[in-house]
């Protein structure tokens, strides 16, 4: 179902190509997303933090909120909305970011989620600043220089974890997702 009257006519394009099913949602309807209350740190377990644009959610996202909550509590920051579109471009993001950071902070492995305030692929900087968490963990396609210089001067440490699928399941990926779209 397509809103007409709300989102982006550039969004909505991108979705029509792809035949993918487009809804604007107005400000007001994301009431509906509460923010979730921070819990507070566990005693004697590090904080490590997941960043990422999480739009096309899927298994394998939650598969890696499960592999890094073995270290210790995690927290996700969310890309923002701008920032998506500056980095994807158009027709980004599928979905807004309260929903994206409402959507991330349900799942269970995961202690707190946020909606990042920078910009660029450190948009979470003033995030990790604030936390200041013990480990920063990616997958390799977000594996960046930039995100590894700035752990390391700041004395975080820096995980890349390889994709794995929770056994029984199909690899996910939102790169794949999105090229089996029509």
């Amino acid at each position: 179902m397509v809103d007409e009257s709300a989102g982006q006519p550039d969004q909505q394009a991108f979705c029509r190509s792809r035949g993918i099913r487009y809804h604007g949602v107005r400000e007001a309807e994301l009431s509906g997303f509460p923010a979730a209350t921070p819990e507070p740190p566990s005693p004697g377990r590090p904080k490590v933090l997941v960043t990422g644009s999480f739009d096309w959610f899927h298994s394998g996202h939650v598969r890696f909120f499960e592999e890094v909550s073995e270290l210790g509590d995690l927290y996700v920051v969310v890309g923002h909305d701008r920032n998506l579109r500056l980095l994807k471009g158009e027709g980004h993001p599928l979905y807004p970011e309260q929903e994206r950071s409402y959507l991330c902070g349900s799942i269970r492995f995961v202690k707190r989620a946020m909606i990042s305030t920078g910009n660029g692929w450190l948009d979470a900087e003033p995030e990790i600043r604030q936390l200041k968490p013990e480990i920063y963990a990616v997958n390799e396609d977000g594996d960046k220089p930039e995100k590894r210089e700035f752990c390391r001067d700041l004395g975080i440490e820096y995980l890349v974890l390889k994709r794995t699928p929770k056994a029984g399941l199909a690899p996910r990926s939102s790169t794949g997702l999105k090229s089996v779209q029509p």
